[in-house]
């Protein structure tokens, strides 16, 4: 395996080795943006059905911890202004770090795909440079598609993150809106 990974290295041209380092940088730096923001949505999601479900059972107003409370605070008349607001606002924090996933899940199976021209195109060098037997382009081909799938599997998890995270964001954003219109209605 080890021997493998040397060969790869040893054969591979500069570029597809960049290309195979960059899709290794996306991949940590998509799997850092998911989990951070996955775990701080989710706390926030805890908070606003807290504070939703005081609301329904009876409190006055949302609870201390809730994002529209500090809307609510810093107002002298509780409005629907103020409190679309708070949405927007909401809104914006939520959706955070969903355009770096969608960009990832985009750009990475081109990224991949420009490894792979290259390769075969230096795999295409060298057997012009040699007597080109199959065992020269089989081997080439086959170290060149690594590039290719390199991209394909960043730009699973990233589209997968990116569809798991809207959908949290989109959690968040829906009880905030509920604990508005509860508000809202209580005023009426």
């Amino acid at each position: 395996m080890t021997n493998d990974l040397i060969d790869f290295y040893l054969k591979s041209p500069p570029i597809t080795i960049g290309v195979l380092i960059l899709l290794s940088v996306y991949f940590i730096v998509l799997n850092w943006v998911f989990f951070y923001r996955y775990l701080s949505l989710n706390s926030w999601f805890n908070r606003e059905r807290n504070s939703l479900e005081s609301l329904l059972m009876g409190a006055s107003g949302v609870n201390e911890d809730s994002f529209l409370n500090n809307f609510i605070k810093t107002s002298n008349v509780v409005s629907k202004e103020v409190l679309d607001l708070g949405m927007l606002a909401a809104t914006k924090e939520a959706t955070k770090g969903l355009s770096i996933l969608s960009v990832f899940a985009s750009t990475t199976p081109f990224i991949g795909l420009f490894g792979t021209v290259v390769s075969i195109l230096d795999t295409f060098k060298h057997i012009g440079q040699t007597t080109g037997s199959m065992s020269i382009i089989s081997s080439g081909v086959s170290d060149a598609l690594i590039a290719t799938a390199s991209g394909i599997f960043v730009a699973i998890f990233a589209y997968t993150y990116h569809q798991i995270m809207k959908r949290k964001s989109y959690e968040v954003i829906s009880y905030i809106k509920m604990q508005s219109d509860a508000i809202l209605a209580r005023k009426a």
